[in-house]
């Protein structure tokens, strides 16, 4: 099978893709990588500066689930409502989503599976406080009237998908997001905040996650 389940050094399970042979989290730690560069770096963030009854996420690569998981858990735990939107045009199949470990009971195990059977290209209220609209697209075909506070941008590597973090497309997240909105992301290869930089954001490095150096956050 050209992708498999591994364990990584927290405990968490990520995915590893024979053809890309690149891993869907950091080996040091899925859950702790995005603990760091989405729930803390992005979603605690953008909470602590803004007061809003509702926060709109826009993720890039919904993958294993992991980000909307963390998410819904968050919604549950500060009361928060969140409208979570992901694109994932490579979705990942029963026989790996049903045996990830990222839950710690038969309740969250059921969360985890209903983000990756809910319908496509529909909004599905998951929890009381945290719904999902999963579309199956590429970033560049994605079309939307909706705007957002935060993106979490967790596609491949740019060494392995270019095309995902061209200017283009950081021009596009740009114009998705409200004004004092923020993209945070676990990369931070010089020639992707230099895109950031010329598709408009502010770019900050920041202390990356699980010993890694730095992970990057744009601030629009």
């Amino acid at each position: 099978m050209p992708i498999k389940i591994i364990t990584t050094e927290d405990g968490s399970h990520s995915l590893f893709d024979e053809e890309l042979n690149e891993t869907y989290h950091s080996t040091r730690g899925a859950r702790g990588e995005s603990m760091h560069v989405f729930i803390k770096e992005g979603l605690e963030y953008w909470r602590a500066k803004n007061n809003t009854d509702q926060i709109r996420i826009l993720e890039i690569g919904l993958g294993t689930g992991l980000n909307a998981f963390l998410t819904a858990e968050f919604c549950d735990q500060f009361n928060q409502d969140v409208v979570f939107t992901s694109l994932e045009p490579f979705p990942i199949k029963k026989e790996l989503y049903e045996n990830l470990n990222f839950y710690n009971s038969d309740e969250e195990k059921e969360i985890l599976l209903d983000i990756h059977t809910s319908k496509w290209e529909d909004e599905v209220q998951l929890t009381n406080k945290f719904s999902l609209l999963k579309s199956q697209s590429k970033l560049e075909d994605f079309h939307t009237d909706q705007t957002y506070h935060i993106i979490y941008f967790d596609a491949f590597a740019p060494s392995k998908q270019p095309e995902v973090w061209s200017v283009n497309n950081l021009k596009k997240c740009y114009s998705l997001l409200e004004s004092g909105g923020v993209l945070t992301t676990y990369c931070a290869q010089g020639q992707f905040k230099r895109n950031l930089s010329a598709a408009g954001f502010g770019v900050e490095t920041l202390q990356g996650a699980m010993g890694k150096k730095e992970m990057v956050r744009g601030l629009k």
